[in-house]
This record gives structure tokens, C-alpha cells and sequence, in this order.
């Protein structure tokens, strides 16, 4: 089939505005599926997706659609999710497409990821097409939906397409529209093979699978593919679309997207942006890659078990290949042992991927604070990377602490600016600007600490704005600040897993807090355990688990005080070399404390 009857597009949209329900919609006016097998967000395959009511992983997949013209076209879809913490999957798919439909809720109007998404997209040199969803509902306001979107994107009013995903409305305007405004991929299957890999996935029995855009040439069974990454090369035994499940065909032509089977054992083989093409017809020049992911969070995973150790790092391997940006550095922790510092593009990243380990790979994990990145610079004028408290080095050698910046976009009606504003000086936040989408809409501009904003900031957010405002936020710059770090020591003995950097003037409430917090957690011991938050090597705040009691006396019936003194001077010797010996367990949710810590 000539690529001029191929489409690949993406839906981008904020959170929530409807992306798998559209996508469903489509599925149903192209018989893609039986309607017995239609169910609600069907490309939402993880359990986590359902439960959580969200996109997290992009999912591809052909639709063939008979058009009014009596042409057959071949519409090849990715879904993205709409959260913050997984622009980078959206990046990745865009890169394989010519177009995206950009949706937009009728009664939330344009939003942060709104706005961000169409930025890519137009990075991207695609054709967007707007499409203004859930037009059925009450409070869905059309018009000024409307305006914003030409105010944003500069398109014609008759260009927007308004349709409800939900009852199936604008549907067939919006398959058509596909076909006239989205350029089809161009035919050029006469060239050396070259194909992009946007995503992967492991098989037990099949090994890695490479999801890939083709872009020149023909990539068909029986030839050798070879990566420009690292110049492995691997018989292909299969390609094929994907129509839900893996489809075999008797070959990738230009324009098309789908996979291909390799026996792929080693994982780190498959890298996302990495250009594959065949031994027999070799590309001289790679595509162009995807850019590389920083993480924003820097968290560290224990298995609950040291045996699992070896588990644990096959599953990151494993997960890896599923979500690029991930990454995962070996690290030992004297409170937890043997682990693995992951960094994340946020909390619910973290979340995420903890939750994934634990249900795909049936591993029981230990997970500390949440870090971010700092740069220290030392006297001596070199700068380190510092992406956990335990790497920081001592007071006395660190001339200025650098913490990330991010430049935030806040999206929110007029009425809610100044209570933005309040928790955003809160935040040590720096005041942009703000610019007017409508005459009640608002987009307001701050520079913000990266380190204040990854626990509750989002949260607080909501709540301020009665879950209106929408945020989205970029790494900006690492600016010098007054931060300090805060060690906590149970028994006189520093753990590593608790200890957190703060700013000074946050470090006294911090400690006094979290003294306390743990006081609550740790189970009573056989002796005193003393609990102290310090800065370098001053204690400022303790708090004390007492000791359980045995009642020593209880069968001295009468007799001489002296009897009783003499058991309980015993015990409490006794007590003293249980407390030098002594080993405190500490629970995971003593670890998890520091998050509940409220900073202001």
C-alpha cells in the first residue's frame, strides 16, 4: 500500500480531558475491535492505568479505515499520557508521528498541559488539529474554549472540532479531518533501511521487542538488523503492527510503525531514540535521537530481603526498557544495605515504578526521602553532584550549596491569583509574570526550588484553588542557597536513610517535627532510645522512646527496700550493656516520615 493512505498521529491533551476515551471512540468507528471486546480505556493495559483512572504508558496501534472516497487508509494511533511526570513519553511518541489531535476539556478549558504538550508538538513540525471534547456537558463552555484555542495555536474558529468522546459525537469530522490535514509519511522505501525505536518492551520468551518508526527503506524477516548505537547486530525473525497484540506482517515499509523480533537477550541493547537499519541495505546516518532525560527526583530502593538483591536490579533492567527514563546507579546504605539509587521525573513517577516492581516482579521494597539534585562546591573549587543527603560532604569543606530551580507555569482562574501567590513566596518562589488567557483565566509565572515543590506543593495547589489551577513545570537553573544538612541519629548512631537537606531556616522546625514523628513510630525497646536531629555536630531538638519496664520486684513479697534497690541497680546494669549492644529496628514507616513533614 502507497504511504499516502498511512496517518500516524498522537492525542495530547491535559490530564483527564479525555485522551483514552476518544481513543476508544476511534477503535469503535473503525471496527478495530469486536464490540464484545470493547471496554472502557481499552489501550490502558496496566492494572495501575485502570485503578488510577490514568495514562502512564504510550500505547500504540492500527486502525483501518474506509473513508467516503472508497480509499482504505491506515490510521496508526499512539496514546500519551497527560500527567506532568510523564512528558518525556509524550516526547517519544511525537517523534514518530505526523500530526497530533490536540484535546481540549469544554469545561476546564486550555490548561498547563495543555499549553506544554502543544509546545512540543510544534518542536515536533506537526499539524495540530483542536478538538474541544466533552462539548455534552452542562457547564462546558464552547465559546470561550474556543477563544482560547485560537488565541493559543492562532487557528480559525471553523478549524476547531467540537465532539463528546463519551457519546460519540464529532467522531467521523474528526476521522476525516485526519485524512485532509495530516500529511501522510513520505514513500521512501527505495532508501537504505532506517528505523527509530520510540519504546520497548521485554518478553520472557521473546526477549527485548524494539517498538520502532520506520522512516526510509524496508525492514522485513529473514534480514540482519543493526544498531547505530553499538553496532550489535540480530537476525529479525518477525515484524509486525499492532492492533492491541502483536500482529505479524511480511514487512515494515516506510511510514509504517510497529515492532520486531530479534531474540534480544541483553536489555541495555535497546536504547529509545537509537536508529536501527539492515546488514543488506546499511544507512550511512543516524536519525535523530531524542533528547537526554534528566531526572528530577532522586530516590533510594532496598529490596526488604538482601537476597533479593540480584532481583531487584534484573527487574530495573527489565523496567527500563519499558520507561527510558528511568535510571538506577548501585549505592549501600549502613541502615539498609544493599540497594539501588533511581532517579525519577517526579513523585508519582516514583510511585509509579515502586508499585510496578512490586506487582510485576513480586518484590517487597524499602524506599527512602525523595532527594533532589544539589551541586556542592568545595573549597578547594571543585563541584560535586550530590543526589543524596549521604553524599554530602562536611560543613567545613563545602563553600556554596547550588539547589535546581524550575521555571513553573500555573494555569488558574483570576479569583485564586492571590492565594498562588501566598503559597508560592511560601516556597521561597520568585515572581515571573502573569499573562490573561481570557478575562477570568489566568497563567501566572514563577521560578521556584525544585526541592520545595516535589512533596506537597501540588497538593496545596488543589486545595487553594478548589482543584481549578494546573501546573507544569521545567528544570531551570541551580542557583546558590542556604541550605544545611540534617542528620538524624537514633541510639547515637547517624542513619543515613533519614537524613534530609533543608534550608536553614526550615531546619529547626524540620528536626523538632521530625524528633517527634519518630518518637511515635519506633516500637519501645528494653532500653532508652534517644532520638536527635543535628546540624553538623550540633543536636538541636531530641526526644527519647522510653524503655519497657520489667517489673523486677514482682516477687519480693515484703522484706528489706535494700532487696528491691539491689534488682533494680542490677537491671538498669543491665540495661546499660543491652543499650551498647543493642541494634534499633527501624520501620518503614519511620523511613517514610520525612515526606509528612510539613516545612512551613
Amino acid at each position: 500500500m502507497s504511504t499516502s493512505h498511512i496517518r500516524n498521529f498522537c492525542i495530547i491533551a491535559h490530564i483527564d480531558h479525555g485522551k483514552s476515551t476518544l481513543a476508544d471512540r476511534l477503535l469503535e468507528e473503525t471496527n478495530t475491535l469486536a464490540k464484545k471486546d470493547m471496554k472502557a480505556q481499552v489501550l490502558d493495559s496496566m492494572d495501575l492505568e485502570r485503578e488510577r483512572g490514568i495514562t502512564i504508558k504510550s500505547h500504540p496501534i492500527q486502525m483501518t479505515y474506509n473513508h467516503i472516497d472508497k480509499k482504505k487508509y491506515i490510521f496508526n494511533l499512539i496514546d500519551t499520557p497527560g500527567h506532568v511526570d510523564f512528558t518525556y513519553e509524550v516526547s517519544r511518541s511525537l517523534a514518530a508521528c505526523e500530526g497530533v489531535l490536540l484535546l481540549v476539556d469544554a469545561a476546564q478549558g486550555v490548561e498547563a498541559q495543555t499549553v506544554s504538550n502543544l509546545y512540543l508538538a510544534i518542536d515536533n513540525d506537526l499539524t495540530i488539529i483542536p478538538v474541544i471534547n466533552k462539548v455534552d456537558l452542562k457547564s462546558a463552555r464552547i465559546d470561550e474554549v474556543k477563544g482560547q484555542l485560537i488565541e493559543l495555536i492562532g487557528c480559525n474558529e471553523d478549524e476547531i472540532i467540537s465532539a463528546s468522546a463519551k457519546s460519540g459525537l464529532g467522531i467521523q469530522e474528526i476521522l476525516n479531518t485526519i485524512i485532509e490535514k495530516i500529511p501522510p509519511p513520505k514513500d521512501r522505501s527505495d532508501k537504505p533501511a532506517r528505523a527509530m525505536v520510540f519504546d520497548s518492551l521485554h518478553d520472557n520468551y521473546k526477549g527485548a521487542i524494539p517498538y520502532v518508526r520506520v522512516f526510509d527503506g524496508v525492514i522485513k524477516p529473514g534480514s540482519t538488523a543493526q544498531f547505530f548505537a553499538h553496532n550489535h547486530k540480530y537476525d529479525i525473525s518477525e515484524v509486525g503492527h499492532f492492533v492491541l497484540k502483536q500482529v505479524p506482517t511480511k514487512e515494515l515499509r516506510a511510514g509504517d510503525v510497529g515492532y520486531l523480533l530479534g531474540s534480544i537477550r541483553d536489555v541495555s541493547h535497546i536504547l529509545p531514540g537509537d536508529t536501527i537499519t539492515t546488514t543488506d541495505n546499511i544507512a550511512s546516518e543516524a536519525l535523530p535521537g531524542f533528547k537526554e532525560i534528566k531526572p528530577m527526583v532522586f530516590s533510594g530502593l532496598y529490596p526488604s530481603d538482601a537476597d533479593d538483591y540480584d532481583q531487584l536490579r534484573m527487574a530495573l533492567e527489565k523496567l527500563k526498557l519499558n520507561d527510558a527514563s528511568l535510571l538506577f546507579d548501585p549505592e549501600t546504605s549502613e541502615a539498609l544495605g544493599f540497594g539501588f539509587r533511581c532517579g525519577f521525573l517526579g513523585l508519582l513517577h516514583m510511585e509509579i515504578i515502586q508499585e510496578r516492581l512490586e506487582r510485576e516482579f513480586d518484590l517487597a521494597l524499602v524506599t527512602t526521602t525523595p532527594n533532589v539534585k544539589y551541586k556542592v562546591e568545595l573549597k578547594n573549587g571543585e563541584i560535586l553532584d550530590v543526589d543524596t543527603p549521604a553524599k554530602m560532604p562536611p560543613s567545613g569543606n563545602i563553600q556554596t550549596i547550588l539547589e535546581p530551580h524550575v521555571s513553573a507555569e500555573i494555569i488558574t482562574p483570576k479569583e485564586f491569583i492571590g492565594g498562588i501567590m501566598t503559597l508560592c513566596q511560601n516556597k521561597r518562589g520568585i515572581y515571573k509574570n502573569t499573562n490573561y488567557l481570557t478575562s477570568d483565566k489566568a497563567q501566572i509565572y514563577y521560578d521556584l526550588p525544585l526541592g520545595e515543590i516535589i512533596f506537597d506543593f501540588y497538593d496545596k495547589l488543589k486545595s487553594t484553588t478548589k482543584g481549578y489551577a494546573s501546573l507544569d513545570y521545567h528544570l531551570n537553573d541551580y542557583i546558590a542557597g542556604d541550605l544545611k544538612k540534617l542528620d538524624i541519629l537514633i541510639n547515637n548512631d547517624p542513619v543515613d536513610a533519614l537524613s534530609i537537606i533543608t534550608h536553614s531556616d526550615d531546619a529547626y522546625h524540620r528536626g523538632v517535627a521530625l524528633c517527634s514523628k519518630l518518637k511515635e513510630l519506633i516500637p519501645r525497646q528494653m532500653f532508652d532510645v534517644p532520638i536527635q536531629a543535628a546540624l553538623g555536630n550540633k543536636v538541636i531538638s531530641r526526644s527519647t522512646v522510653k524503655a519497657i519496664k520489667k517489673n523486677v520486684t514482682a516477687k519480693c513479697y515484703g522484706g528489706d527496700i535494700t532487696r528491691k534497690r539491689k534488682l533494680w541497680e542490677k537491671q538498669k546494669e543491665g540495661k546499660k550493656r543491652m543499650k551498647s549492644i543493642g541494634k534499633v529496628e527501624i520501620p518503614q514507616e519511620a523511613l517514610l516520615a520525612v515526606l509528612q513533614i510539613d516545612s512551613e
